[in-house]
């Protein structure tokens, strides 16, 4: 719009804003799709998202539940001394050193993990929780994933080492609102089904849908995961005291709770909403979340990223690129975007 160009955004869903949406819930800000904290070290991007709306810090300290016992995210001085009774960074150093098992190259995410942090801190606060989380054995899932986490040798508990991190004031909704202002929007549109009569619409196409499906599964189906949301409704002011609770045991079926209020700093509600979050293999009656990275799917996403380069059609997005992204690798994408 900003471009001059005519919009038309639409959307499958019953409301806008994607898994960004939130949902009042008497006054609690639900993130109905997983929470959503916004960082960058880009000024250029935390600049661009406020001047659609200011955005309230807010620092990401996870905290992580193994059998009843907690620790610290993301690894730090705090979990080295909650694990091991560490004292000095010289300490945890040479704990870590003792267990890294003379890895050099990992191949998997379980070598890539221990060459890390070690055997202790891999089988109480990764394997567990990354194996439910993918629903793979982490000897089978790509050292990748792991490589984006922090290992800090001090008492800094922020998960995100970015310069700038924060949530919209007033939520993810009134941003959306905003960036949507002046555009048609259709909501419960699936692409798919009307997909002959929109495509004459437009002289170009953004899709943020499912990569193979664009195509009809022409090389095969790609692999996702998705996610069962289960919300609790709790009279209390504070049920956890964090935002998120990580459980890395494998016993536990879910992979973490997340109490929203805690996003919010003017929350004033006298109760509480908590959603367990379980992640679980995606099929075609279920909502895809993110892809799996590993060898087969790669390969086979590497064929339709072919296939978009020659479509003249704008892909973008964790579904319709098939990589992990986070959203601000989005936003800096679509800003250097040329329609």
């Amino acid at each position: 719009m900003q471009a001059g160009k005519r919009v038309k955004v639409i959307d499958r869903r019953n409301h806008i804003g994607g898994n960004l949406y939130c949902e009042d819930c008497d006054g609690v800000a639900v993130h109905r799709y997983g929470p959503h904290i916004f960082h960058t070290s880009n000024r250029e991007v935390w600049q661009w998202v406020n001047s659609i709306v200011e955005f309230t810090p807010f620092i990401n300290s996870p905290i992580a539940n193994y059998r009843g016992k907690l620790y610290n995210l993301p690894f730090n001085m705090n979990t080295f001394c909650q694990l091991w009774g560490a004292m000095t960074p010289e300490q945890a150093r040479q704990k870590i050193e003792s267990q890294r098992s003379g890895i050099t190259t990992p191949q998997n995410l379980e070598q890539q993990a221990i060459s890390l942090v070690g055997t202790d801190i891999y089988q109480t606060l990764v394997k567990g929780y990354t194996e439910k989380q993918w629903g793979r054995d982490c000897s089978e899932l790509s050292p990748d994933i792991i490589r984006r986490l922090p290992v800090r040798f001090t008492f800094d508990n922020n998960y995100f080492n970015d310069t700038y991190q924060g949530i919209p004031k007033g939520g993810y909704n009134r941003f959306i609102e905003r960036l949507l202002d002046g555009a048609d929007v259709e909501l419960d549109c699936d692409f798919f089904e009307h997909r002959q009569a929109l495509e004459a619409q437009a002289e170009k196409i953004v899709y943020t849908g499912e990569l193979d499906r664009y195509f009809d599964y022409c090389y095969g189906a790609l692999e996702y995961r998705t996610l069962r949301f289960e919300d609790e409704r709790i009279e209390s002011s504070n049920y956890q005291g964090v935002a998120v609770m990580n459980f890395t045991d494998r016993e536990t079926p879910y992979t973490r709770i997340v109490e929203h209020r805690h996003f919010d700093k003017e929350c004033r509600a006298d109760h509480t909403i908590i959603t367990r979050e379980y992640s679980a293999e995606w099929n075609s009656s279920s909502e895809p979340y993110y892809p799996i990275v590993d060898a087969r799917n790669s390969e086979i996403a590497e064929r339709y990223r072919a296939l978009a380069a020659q479509s003249g059609v704008i892909f973008g997005g964790r579904l319709a690129e098939y990589r992990y992204y986070d959203m601000h690798h989005i936003v800096e994408k679509a800003l250097k975007v040329e329609l």
